[in-house]
């Protein structure tokens, strides 16, 4: 038995010293590190021992980071990976080292990282990333990074950072993000108020400078002047027709989103009806309403028709387009919404006498809806219901008005088509 238990120990000491053949492993002031630094490896070795805290594998010819690539290596607190020719870092590839607290990447050809990996690294107080292929931080990357002090972004190909990127970083006293090709647009002001503000040590101010625009090329970022910049707003507004014709059945309707904003919005359209969800990036027709060639469409002409003025054309309307419409407009500054839905009913189902009495009760009022041409708009925020009536032959039916005979109440638009047309105006 005694044997047994000495061969136990045996085993349990030969892997507590195993290491990996191209490698060098030992302990050196308390840290157990793991050398594998130019050794022209390929792969991350397998067979690390699992007490490592300190593994080098900078100046390799890894090709990439693959899940899973440190999992032998729990308790790793520095991980160094400088000049190799990494492109990618897989998801998973750094989320199990809770307890590093050194990562350096530097001097690789990185433009695919798993940024969500650095949330789980709530130790880490350097992250050296310099000089790599990077073009883009998602505003949420260093969330989890409040232990942070340095970090290092520089000689990258970062176009614009995301406001609020480094709010997280409540530790920060050092940040490198000179020499990227930064596009000084609207999305850019914030990082010249925040760096001219905060208390982190930016080095080599001189250069971060601005690439694009043209006329502002090799302009400081410290020393960009005031641009014409404001967050997206919108407008949505309903014509029944373009010239004020009388309608038919299966008539076209005709949302206009009025979107204003500097940088130029980008306007999206969000759709849904009963047949599921549709989503259009404006625009997908031309100005004579023929599907792009750049956009996937059925047939030469869309069943939603979405033009760069804003406008989106529903042609032959009926109970499969009923739905709600929302347009969203946004650019570098942020986004803004608004949406109508959309219900058709004929004259004499239920709740058109109510609906009616309703709108007649608000136009007694003064309130309720107006129309200005063939524009119809709320006039307040409390009012978000507007009632259409529409006739078989272009009279209003006997139903529709409260007041005199023949007359509509204030701010009912009639249009010739036995249908009852419900547009429930939301801004957000």
């Amino acid at each position: 038995m005694q044997e047994l238990h000495l061969l136990w120990w045996a085993v349990l000491l030969g892997l507590a010293q195993a290491c990996p053949e191209p490698c060098d492993c030992g302990e050196k002031y308390g840290f157990q590190i793991a050398d594998c630094a130019y050794r022209d490896l390929e792969a991350v070795p397998p067979g690390f021992p699992a007490n490592v805290t300190t593994l080098s594998l900078s100046a390799n010819r890894l090709p990439g980071l693959p899940e899973g690539a440190f999992r032998e290596v729990p308790l790793l607190q520095s991980l160094w990976l400088a000049h190799n020719e990494i492109r990618t870092v897989a998801a998973g590839a750094l989320a199990s080292l809770s307890h590093l607290k050194s990562l350096d990447l530097s001097h690789n050809l990185i433009s695919d990282f798993a940024w969500s990996d650095l949330h789980n690294l709530s130790a880490l107080q350097l992250l050296k990333m310099d000089s790599n292929e990077l073009t883009f931080i998602p505003r949420d990357a260093f969330r989890s990074l409040r232990a942070l002090r340095s970090l290092q972004l520089n000689h990258n190909r970062l176009h614009t950072l995301a406001e609020g990127t480094f709010a997280p970083l409540t530790a920060l006293s050092h940040l490198q993000i000179n020499d990227n090709p930064f596009d000084c647009t609207c999305g850019i002001v914030w990082l010249k108020t925040w760096a001219l503000a905060t208390a982190v040590s930016i080095p080599e101010q001189d250069n971060i400078a601005c690439t694009s625009p043209h006329v502002l090329k090799g302009t400081l970022l410290s020393r960009l002047p005031p641009l014409p910049c404001s967050a997206p707003s919108v407008q949505l507004s309903y014509q029944p027709s373009q010239d004020g014709a009388e309608l038919r059945p299966g008539f076209v309707l005709a949302l206009h989103c009025d979107v204003d904003g500097q940088p130029a919005p980008q306007l999206h359209w969000h759709i849904q009806i009963p047949s599921g969800i549709v989503e259009i990036t404006s625009p997908n027709v031309g100005t004579d309403g023929r599907a792009l060639p750049s956009t996937p469409a059925a047939s030469s002409q869309p069943r939603f028709q979405a033009f760069a003025n804003g406008s989106l054309l529903i042609p032959d309307f009926g109970k499969l387009e009923e739905g709600t419409y929302s347009c969203l407009a946004t650019n570098e500054l942020g986004s803004a919404e608004s949406s109508v839905d959309v219900a058709l009913a004929t004259p004499g189902e239920g709740g058109e006498d109510t609906l009616g009495r309703r709108f007649h009760g608000k136009a007694v009022e003064g309130k309720g809806c107006y129309t200005v041409d063939n524009e119809v708009q709320p006039s307040g925020p409390e009012d978000n219901v507007v009632i259409i009536y529409l006739s078989r032959a272009g009279n209003p039916e006997a139903a529709v008005a409260e007041g005199v005979p023949g007359q509509l109440p204030p701010g009912l638009l009639l249009l010739g088509q036995s249908l009852l047309l419900l547009l429930f105006l939301t801004s957000f």
